[in-house]
């Protein structure tokens, strides 16, 4: 099982970071790896995203999801439905202060094809947690 973990605090209420992560289509604005995500159905818990994320050579791929954790404002969860690796994520924010601490897990089990690429999957992971780092900023825009 590979695990990838990544903490940050962001000087909005929690709330606002809550509500701004539970809107995956707000992805593009903070992960520089999504080329573009559209809700297709629901809310809440069994909410579907369509995503598309950079590959190799800059090609989409696919990353659709599906949100299986919404518990505002203290968690928000999601798995992967589509794309050669399908993680399983989560965010947990509590107060800090004025502000949110937001602490971000992926964690994914290689199968297959992608079991092959276990340490470019490990690097990927590790890149998507701290992408979190863009949050703050996305959020002052």
């Amino acid at each position: 099982m590979l695990e990838a973990e990544h903490s940050i605090t962001v000087s909005r209420p929690i709330d606002e970071v809550f509500a701004f992560l539970a809107d995956g289509e707000n992805g593009p604005r903070w992960r520089s790896g999504v080329l573009d995500v559209q809700r297709v159905s629901g809310d809440g818990v069994g909410a579907q995203y369509r995503q598309g994320v950079k590959g190799p050579m800059g090609r989409r791929i696919a990353a659709d999801y599906e949100v299986t954790e919404f518990a505002p404002p203290r968690a928000l969860g999601f798995r992967a439905t589509a794309g050669p690796v399908r993680p399983e994520g989560r965010y947990e924010l509590e107060p800090a202060g004025a502000g949110t601490r937001v602490r971000f897990t992926l964690q994914c089990k290689p199968r297959g094809f992608a079991r092959l690429m276990t340490p470019m999957v490990a690097r990927t992971m590790r890149g998507e947690v701290q992408a979190i780092e863009g949050l703050a900023g996305a959020m002052q825009g």
